[in-house]
């Protein structure tokens, strides 16, 4: 069974996550530390609960959401994953973040590219990955359908949805992603977005104003 640990970092609130199993494996997604102490937050945890980070993923290149890869990559040492339609993005973090008034270390290079439908494993945990874009060219969701769970990244929010004002982002791609890819899922799933508070597909399907 899988165990995931939510933690919020930097000054835009994103919601990075450990996910790990009995196994002690785990995965960090979404690693927006960006100081000393956010760091040390996360590290910590890992040691703590005597975690194996095997992979470092990416639910997409926005900078707030890739704040801790370069830290992650060398502290680690494990692969970095992220969807290959979101590489520019990536690769020009540390540009954006500096038009948003941010520094960040430049990101390593993805190791490896994600694509839909694939199934990412660790431990004895099976991630299925959902290609959502909208939000960005290369927005993936991560589901556990046993674990009834998804990571979502700036794809789906708690009464609402990613913005799509942003290079690459496209508001009628995302909508339709949503209803197709994710709507379809069971109700109880859980939803464990980039920002703000968790909500289910049940709840986000009878009350989101842009899903209407």
């Amino acid at each position: 069974m899988m165990t995931i640990k939510n933690f919020v970092f930097n000054e835009l609130e994103v919601n990075g996550f450990v996910l790990y199993d009995e196994t002690l494996e785990c995965i960090i997604v979404d690693p927006g530390c960006n100081s000393p102490k956010q760091c040390t937050v996360l590290k910590e945890f890992v040691s703590e609960h005597l975690l194996k980070p095997v992979f470092i993923v990416n639910t997409h290149g926005h900078f707030d959401h890739i704040f801790g890869n370069a830290w992650c990559k060398e502290t680690y040492k494990c692969p970095l994953l992220i969807h290959e339609h979101d590489l520019h993005i990536l690769e020009q973090g540390d540009k954006f973040a500096g038009i948003f008034g941010f520094e960040i270390d430049r990101s390593p290079m993805p190791d490896r590219y994600l694509k839909h439908g694939e199934t990412l494993v660790f431990g004895n945990t099976r991630l299925e990955i959902l290609h959502v874009p909208g939000h960005s060219p290369g927005s993936i969701v991560l589901y556990s359908a046993p674990d009834q769970l998804m990571i979502c990244g700036d794809v789906l929010f708690n009464g609402s949805v990613g913005r799509t004002d942003l290079p690459g982002g496209d508001h009628n791609q995302l909508i339709s992603g949503i209803r197709e890819k994710l709507m379809v899922l069971p109700r109880e799933t859980v939803v464990w977005p980039g920002h703000g508070p968790r909500t289910t597909i049940g709840h986000e399907y009878d009350t989101n104003p842009f899903l209407r």
